[in-house]
């Protein structure tokens, strides 16, 4: 491989992480799925480099981490929604309160869907 590829890969790479950011930023998860595979290539393909280049990889470090914190922080979000999600549902299914002795009580409720027809 030659130091020009070299640096059109690192280039693209670098290309490549500036649009996920922003997609990150956005909150736009579909773009950064479609972006997986070519950084994926793109990394790949930066791996066979040879040690002499690698010295140009070290910009690139940066950017790769800052995307990483920004997709762990999208993922985090996902969960907690996720969870609120479940204790709504939780919630519409049965109700928790406490007795007069204050032993916690379960009330169970059923949501019932139904359709009255009518002539």
């Amino acid at each position: 491989m030659t130091d020009t590829t070299a640096q059109d890969l690192i280039e693209k790479l670098d290309k490549l992480l500036e649009t996920e950011r922003v997609a990150l930023l956005a909150g736009d998860l579909e773009t950064i799925g479609e972006l997986l595979e070519q950084k994926e290539d793109l990394i790949d393909r930066l791996n066979i480099i040879q040690p002499q280049n690698q010295p140009a990889l070290a910009g690139l470090h940066d950017k790769v981490t800052c995307n990483q914190a920004l997709l762990d922080g999208a993922l985090q979000g996902i969960r907690k929604v996720a969870a609120r999600m479940a204790a709504m549902r939780r919630i519409r299914r049965s109700l928790e309160t406490y007795d007069k002795s204050g032993q916690r009580q379960t009330i169970e409720g059923e949501v019932l869907h139904k359709v009255e027809k009518r002539a």
